[in-house]
């Protein structure tokens, strides 16, 4: 009997798998996804969407579906300590979830259980040919090498024993959470960040309470203890309290406690106020510490992603963010390997990126687990939390607070920060152009490794107004965004820049599609190459863009991705064109920017006359592209 052959075999229909399954299913990959669960999350489990995966969510078209379930936003935090003379809790202050300072385009936490996320992704995936297996495990795997083509062999289950298979895949990714069969076979170790751990009880239900902030996100510190408030869907709230720590006279890491003692509990820190439950939809007491996997991958051939690979307290709301992530940033990169666009050795930057954000992240939820478990001082021994300070006056706060406003851009997701690497220019990258433009130099704003800036302009087209960022779905191609400055003083630029793109070995034509000649005529994104997608936007007003006149035919055909720079931002309020101040481009001269498939800069570069500009990019490109391009030898880190 022959041994049926997969892309990849993805273990887990949490955050990760689906996500992960979600990407590679739209890009026609052969999938085979398992679950041990009968049915999807029914209750309870992670809950809160941070702005920036709410961007995600929307790049790939299912941020409507998620807000159709109706979920609670979080727009601001309120800050409860204990009042004076042992009289109950009072608010502090307020601030806000999401401060003006971060550029985001949702300035709020979403919340609602996970399963209403989880099936989400589960629709979409079936649309694509795609059905989760349940209820099955994983049973075994190896990395044999017997095919060479799919050298992964994976044996599965059913839970109840009464069904096997034997599959083979290229790839097998573990998205199973903490208790990781394959994490465990492969033998690859948890280090524990911080050795302090904690015991949680979190509580989702309906409630009855005077307490006047019940549909915000509170933390509450009183001298019952702590607790922090979580608002969700359908009338409902969220209570995480801590059971027990590490640091007790008594620690129990097995600790437990029913309901009503959390009940009873929580209303002796509400007190002065009164609550009282309806009913209680979902319980659980577990035990959290910071750890994370020694390796996310031993030969790039079997992953892990997700609470695999990162385990924290849930108070901050990143575990499924940092999922999503995982996710995003594994897809695009399998996907340029077996398309043959990149090379395989891409696949190593999967750890390196993301184990350093989750190392970024257990060294944030350490110290914020740890200052939110600790008494906090009460009202008159530090100033309200909303308070700024004027002059030469200092407004004294709690250290909790303090960590809290110091830590917002992390925890809304953009301050996602990737280190230098092939895909993230810098000095010491094999591209050595003097045309590269550098956030350290100020010749941009742009960081490679970064999140694009949010930039609002005119698409020409319809004379829709649009949010730039978004114009490109996640599909896997490189965004390649011309800021074509004035027309007046770039036509050549502009010209020369298409022509050194059309030129046999440019990066641009090494990977034409080969279906090109038979394309839609209504394609919009893809139109000559899979891999790549170009904007082009002009510091000029809609009526005065002809594209056609202005635009050599290889430019002309992004028809729907021409952009008239003309929408007043109040982050530059002094630029004629906002888009090209907020890059940090010349708003005459323009620039390019390329941007990785998932939305993070890879590198800027100055737009000049001749083939300089290609030049710089076909270096750039050929640093982990399969072809050699422009002519050189394939230039490696």
């Amino acid at each position: 009997m022959s041994i049926e052959r997969y892309d990849i075999v993805i273990v887990g229909a949490g955050p990760v798998g689906l996500l992960l399954s979600t990407c590679l299913a739209r890009w026609g990959y052969k999938i085979k996804h398992i679950d041990m669960r009968p049915v999807p999350t029914v209750t309870g489990r992670a809950d809160g969407i941070q702005p920036r995966s709410l961007d995600l969510l929307r790049n790939m078209g299912l941020k409507r579906a998620i807000m159709a379930n109706e979920p609670a936003k979080v727009y601001e935090v309120a800050f409860w300590d204990p009042a004076e003379n042992s009289k109950g809790i009072h608010r502090t202050g307020t601030w806000a979830s999401c401060p003006k300072f971060i550029d985001a385009r949702y300035p709020f936490t979403t919340l609602l259980h996970q399963g209403l996320i989880e099936r989400v992704f589960i629709s979409d995936l079936e649309q694509n040919g795609v059905k989760i297996q349940r209820p099955w495990r994983i049973t075994g795997f190896s990395s044999d090498g017997v095919d060479k083509h799919h050298p992964v062999e994976v044996s599965i289950a059913h839970v109840d024993g009464d069904k096997e298979e034997t599959i083979r895949a290229k790839y097998l990714f573990s998205g199973e959470g903490a208790r990781s069969f394959v994490r465990e076979q492969l033998k690859v170790g948890i280090t524990h960040k911080d050795p302090i751990a904690h015991v949680w009880g979190v509580m989702d239900g309906v409630v009855r309470t005077n307490f006047p902030d019940i549909k915000m996100k509170c933390t509450i510190h009183s001298d019952a203890g702590s607790i922090m408030v979580i608002p969700r869907e359908a009338n409902m709230v969220r209570l995480y309290i801590q059971v027990a720590s590490s640091t007790d006279a008594d620690w129990d890491p097995r600790k437990t406690a029913t309901t009503d003692q959390v009940q009873a509990t929580a209303k002796k820190i509400l007190a002065p106020y009164w609550i009282e439950w309806d009913r209680v939809e979902w319980y659980s007491v577990y035990p959290i510490g910071q750890g994370i996997a020694d390796r996310y991958t031993l030969d790039e051939r079997v992953f892990m992603g997700g609470d695999c690979c990162h385990t924290h307290s849930p108070k901050a709301g990143q575990g499924m963010n940092t999922a999503f992530l995982d996710a995003q940033n594994l897809a695009w990169k399998i996907h340029h390997v077996e398309s043959g666009f990149a090379d395989r050795s891409i696949l190593k930057s999967y750890e390196s990126e993301r184990k350093l954000i989750a190392e970024n992240l257990l060294n944030f939820d350490a110290q914020y687990a740890k200052l939110f478990s600790q008494r906090q001082p009460s009202a008159g021994e530090v100033g309200p939390a909303s308070k700024h300070p004027t002059g030469d006056e200092k407004v004294d706060e709690n250290e909790f607070i303090k960590m809290f406003k110091a830590s917002c851009e992390f925890t809304s997701g953009y301050g996602v920060a990737y280190n230098e690497n092939i895909f993230n220019w810098s000095d010491s990258h094999p591209a050595k152009s003097p045309l590269f433009l550098s956030e350290k130099a100020g010749s941009t704003t742009q960081r490679p490794g970064r999140i694009l800036s949010p930039a609002t302009v005119t698409r020409v087209a319809d004379a829709n107004v649009v949010h730039l960022e978004q114009e490109i779905p996640l599909n896997g191609s490189y965004r390649i965004y011309l800021f074509a400055g004035k027309p007046s003083m770039t036509k050549k630029a502009v010209d020369d820049f298409a022509t050194n793109l059309n030129k046999k070995g440019s990066f641009f034509s090494s990977y034409t599609r080969p279906d090109v000649s038979q394309l839609d005529y209504h394609e919009q994104h893809n139109p000559h190459s899979l891999f790549f997608t170009i904007n082009t936007i002009f510091n000029a007003h809609r009526p005065d863009i002809e594209v056609r006149a202005l635009l050599p035919e290889l430019l002309a055909r992004y028809f729907d991705h021409v952009y008239a720079d003309d929408i007043w931002d109040q982050r530059v309020p002094n630029a004629k064109a906002a888009a090209h101040a907020k890059m940090g481009l010349s708003e005459d001269e323009g620039g390019v920017v390329i941007v990785r498939p998932d939305g993070y800069v890879g590198c800027a570069v100055k737009l000049v006359e001749g083939s300089g500009t290609v030049d710089a990019l076909n270096d750039y490109f050929a640093s982990f592209c399969t072809k050699s391009l422009g002519g050189g030898e394939r230039a490696q880190l």
